[in-house]
């Protein structure tokens, strides 16, 4: 597919059958996930390695495409945040070639034989890593989601339907219409990479219908679409709604790690899941700590939304609500809560937190360990920013989101988590008797 002009855009949302449309897209992914299977992990590679080049030589083509998005942004009343997580530019086009890269360096996990045994019938018994076949995958204004996804979906084996979001639909297309021509040439199976060509979203409620084609949705972006989805989905769902993380700072922290993991969790980039919207701050070293980060944050605006005592101690915070201990702002809002105790913090955190990642900073070891063990989350950190909590960061390559279920996946999703297991059982003539 080529990128398309706004017109080009609208056109495509007035498709006749969209019923009709979205089963032929699960039947031809259907297709694409058996050959895929037994594809070598020679042909996925070259495939990664060729569209990282392709990519790289059709830059001014993607640009443009995702120009065209970033211009028509206001209409779909974007945040800042949003309109950040829209732009491609050189730098992060550069990343995504690089992230293809790395994956294509990474093992392929199909056909991992995972246990075996034998039988005393004599019976030879393998489980085995297989994919899990068809992933349909719903996302918001994220570009670079589109070439993460379908590099991950691929590798581990599994076609893969991309329906993006209208506020990135040209990227997509750009991105998808590059990669899709490397695979042509690589023997890549004809509809194991399709992007839903329209942006109507009645087309989400129709392949949500699709379980005899599709095995698994994975939808990324807002809570409200991530509910809608679990609400309609004939097939398993993999997801998290929501990213209230939190940083804890014990009262035996190296106080200067601490501001410096705060100030990055919080600000690096604010709109992402893994950013940290919730502070709590041991009694012991509030009064020693949270005036430092306050002068720390004025550069980035940081509003801070404290109880009481962090009142008392920063007098133009904004007094928190009920409401804010278990909000995600995506943006320059910060909860602060202070604590007598680590189990009063790790108690606040299961009560508020949405069990995405949270992190604690501390020099006892003790402390760390209890945090670790107790906290229900997907990603526990200590002593480093929950912005690490991301497929590339903990060396997945990439990521097609983050898992905060505890079936069949939790945390960051690459080539593992896409893939199940099946049972291979080798005989010798061998009947069951009794």
């Amino acid at each position: 597919m080529q990128s398309g002009s706004s017109s080009e855009t609208e056109k495509l949302t007035a498709i006749d059958d969209l019923s009709g449309m979205c089963l032929g897209l699960g039947q031809l992914a259907r297709r694409a996930s058996l050959e895929l299977q037994d594809l070598s992990t020679a042909v996925k590679n070259r495939w990664l390695l060729a569209c990282a080049k392709a990519l790289r030589e059709s830059t001014s083509e993607i640009l443009a495409a995702n120009a065209l998005d970033v211009a028509r942004a206001p209409e779909y009343g974007l945040t800042d945040a949003a309109i950040d997580r829209l732009i491609i530019n050189e730098k992060r086009l550069e990343a995504i070639c690089c992230s293809l890269e790395s994956l294509a360096a990474l093992p392929d996990p199909v056909g991992e034989i995972l246990s075996g045994s034998t039988r005393p019938n004599g019976l030879q018994i393998q489980k085995v890593r297989v994919p899990i076949g068809v992933i349909l995958f719903i996302y918001e204004s994220r570009p670079n989601v589109t070439v993460d996804a379908a590099a991950i979906a691929i590798k581990s084996g599994n076609a893969i339907i991309l329906r993006g979001g209208k506020e990135a639909f040209n990227s997509s297309q750009a991105f998808v219409g590059v990669m899709n021509r490397v695979a042509q040439q690589m023997g890549i199976p004809e509809g194991a990479l399709q992007l839903v060509p329209t942006v109507d979203r009645s087309a989400v409620g129709e392949l949500l219908k699709l379980s005899e084609w599709i095995d698994l949705v994975i939808p990324r972006g807002g809570e409200s679409l991530v509910r809608r989805v679990v609400q309609e989905a004939s097939m398993p769902v993999l997801k998290h709604y929501d990213g209230n993380c939190h940083v804890y700072v014990d009262r035996l922290a190296d106080l200067d790690k601490a501001l410096a993991i705060v100030v990055n969790a919080k600000t690096q980039r604010m709109g992402v899941c893994n950013a940290a919207e919730s502070l709590i701050v041991h009694r012991d070293v509030a009064e020693s700590f949270l005036p430092k980060l306050h002068q720390a944050m004025i550069p980035f605006g940081i509003e801070f939304r404290g109880d009481d005592l962090t009142k008392r101690i920063l007098p133009d915070a904004v007094q928190a609500t009920e409401e804010d201990w278990g909000r995600e702002y995506l943006g320059p809002i910060l909860s602060v809560r202070i604590v007598e105790s680590l189990d009063q913090a790790i108690e606040h955190i299961n009560r508020y937190g949405s069990r995405h990642t949270d992190a604690i900073v501390t020099n006892d070891i003790a402390s760390a360990r209890r945090f670790t063990v107790r906290v229900d989350s997907a990603a526990v950190m200590v002593n480093a920013s929950t912005r690490f909590n991301d497929g590339g960061e903990l060396g997945l390559g990439a990521e097609i989101g983050i898992s905060t279920d505890k079936l069949h996946a939790r945390g960051p999703c690459g080539l593992t988590e896409l893939t199940t297991t099946k049972y291979i059982v080798f005989g010798d003539g061998q009947v069951r008797e009794g």
